[in-house]
């Protein structure tokens, strides 16, 4: 289980009619091309937290169980059974027989003792952090026979079942010892037991994956239709017209789409005879673009200043001039279609009048005729003047928009494109003045612990802009510990609600639909299943 930090990956539009859906008997062969969009900061999946490593992983490593696209409902992965203890303090697994590593090996109970050991150690050796929070809750994981292992719970968090279903399994061998894993180059690596076989990383250019001919779900009925291609391509492409070239020239198979790029970049004679794009929805947890501050910043410090840098984001000019109105101005810290969103809590407008009340009560003037506001901050005269990292150059034009209106308010913004290692690293360190980037949707039932918690704001943590709320802290506690979902839910539209009001962020958007773009020679059951796109059922017709 991941959650992944990530550029917000915006998808787009179809016209009146769907796109072709080459329907038949699965096909299997060929080689599938898929753009990733960048290259991962690191393949250990130990380590690693950004989305585009996540999504390489997914072909290569597998859990105890897995979700079905459709139903959502658990179904047999690497554990062919599992039992859960009457009073909810034990899960029980049974792993699947013959199971082996890419490099021969068998994969053991082992293996998934030590994935959870590895989250879970105290010195934090395998750089956990982002993924501890999940975990906390399981005080240990026991060996109890030659294929079967048993989940201990200390307390009873609503997610404790799916943490443990979840879990990603990596192979001990390669990655206990820590300094042979930095010898072995595991940023580039990556051994796993799934469908796909990690034959080739070349950067700057792409990943070569190969088919796991000896996978153990070839052999089930069940899934006998999944993972189809011989070959899949994942090509690092950031630019996102090149991308849509390439999809045109059919080096691409797959690419998400922006609203923009829908209705500027996708036309032509080919589109709707040789490529397709399609708009459709889901069920699939929604991710939210944001601006971050760093309120360790005295910059950033008081709410009051944060609500008024709020106050001039244009988001509604935004979404009609870059996203052709099929978005909607995020209000909060899960997205608007959830169950978990307080639909009391409304968006904050744009409203220049209303940030220059706020700015001038927290003593924000221009003292020197400068056309910048400033005031004393411990004895020392500080003009209000900041630098907003932004991973996406796609994205620049959003922030230049805010940062014209910000001048207007006597506010300097500075925009500095930074690429996407570097921009982690910033981020681990808490080197930044503000950020902007996007998180991806995570699960269909919110836990904002990893997040928002005032525990994950150090060690590298995913609160890397440092908010610390105590009543927060509280409800999200209470929150993990009530099983009954509708008291949970009321909890949580507590937390919602208060985060809303802290501003620590400016919430960008929430997309109204799913959007993709697709080759002609995709096979598809249909456009979306309700969980997802469902990739993972796609093949290449003859």
């Amino acid at each position: 289980m991941r959650i992944v930090k990530s550029l917000l990956l915006l998808l787009t539009l179809l016209t009146a009619h769907s796109a072709l859906s080459a329907k038949g008997p699965v096909v299997k062969g060929g080689t599938f091309y898929y753009n990733l969009g960048s290259t991962p900061t690191t393949l250990n999946p130990l380590s690693s937290s950004d989305a585009y490593a996540s999504r390489v992983q997914a072909y290569i490593l597998e859990s105890l169980l897995d979700r079905d696209v459709e139903t959502y409902d658990w179904k047999p992965g690497l554990a062919t059974s599992w039992k859960v203890s009457k009073d909810g303090l034990k899960f029980d697994f049974v792993l699947r027989e013959g199971v082996k590593w890419h490099d021969g090996k068998p994969l053991t109970v082992e293996d998934v003792k030590f994935s959870f050991d590895a989250i879970v150690h105290p010195k934090n050796i395998y750089k956990t952090a982002h993924s501890k929070s999940y975990y906390e809750n399981i005080s240990k994981v026991e060996i109890t026979g030659k294929n079967s292992i048993r989940f201990h719970v200390k307390n009873k968090y609503y997610r404790n079942f799916d943490v443990a279903a979840g879990l990603t399994v990596v192979p001990k061998h390669i990655y206990e010892d820590v300094k042979q894993a930095k010898k072995r180059k595991l940023n580039k690596t990556l051994v796993g037991s799934g469908a796909y076989i990690l034959k080739k990383f070349k950067r700057g250019k792409g990943i070569t994956l190969v088919a796991n001919k000896k996978w153990w779900g070839h052999s089930l009925k069940n899934r006998k239709t999944e993972n189809n291609f011989n070959k899949v391509f994942l090509r690092f492409i950031k630019d996102s017209t090149i991308a849509i070239q390439r999809l045109e020239k059919g080096d691409l198979d797959f690419n998400s789409l922006s609203a923009e790029e829908f209705v500027k970049k996708t036309k032509g004679s080919k589109w709707g005879k040789s490529v397709f794009k399609v708009k459709t929805k889901n069920k699939s947890p929604k991710g939210y673009g944001f601006i971050g501050w760093n309120m360790r910043s005295p910059l950033f410090s008081s709410k009051n200043t944060r609500k008024a840098l709020y106050h001039l984001v244009n988001r509604g000019e935004m979404i009609n001039k870059f996203r052709y109105g099929y978005s909607l101005p995020a209000t909060g810290p899960v997205y608007l279609q959830s169950e978990y969103a307080n639909q009391t809590v409304k968006a904050v407008d744009f409203n220049p009048k209303a940030a220059l009340k706020l700015l001038r009560a927290e003593g924000w003037k221009d003292t020197d005729g400068d056309m910048v506001l400033d005031k004393m901050i411990d004895g020392k005269k500080v003009k209000f003047s900041f630098t907003i990292l932004e991973p996406s150059k796609e994205f620049v034009k959003y922030l230049t928009m805010f940062k014209e209106d910000a001048k207007k308010a006597g506010i300097e913004v500075k925009i500095k494109f930074i690429e996407w290692n570097s921009f982690i690293k910033a981020l681990d360190e808490r080197n930044f003045d503000a950020v902007r980037l996007g998180w991806s949707g995570g699960s269909v039932d919110w836990d904002p612990k990893q997040v928002w918690h005032s525990s994950s704001a150090d060690n590298k943590g995913s609160n890397f802009v440092g908010y610390k709320n105590t009543s927060v802290d509280k409800w999200i506690d209470d929150a993990r510990f009530t099983l009954d979902k509708k008291k949970r839910k009321v909890i949580l539209n507590k937390v919602f609600k208060q985060i809303a009001e802290d501003y620590p962020y400016v919430f960008l958007f929430n997309d109204k639909y799913l959007f993709y773009g697709h080759s002609k020679r995709m096979g598809r059951e249909k456009d979306t299943y309700t969980y997802g796109v469902g990739l993972e059922r796609w093949w290449i017709t003859k």
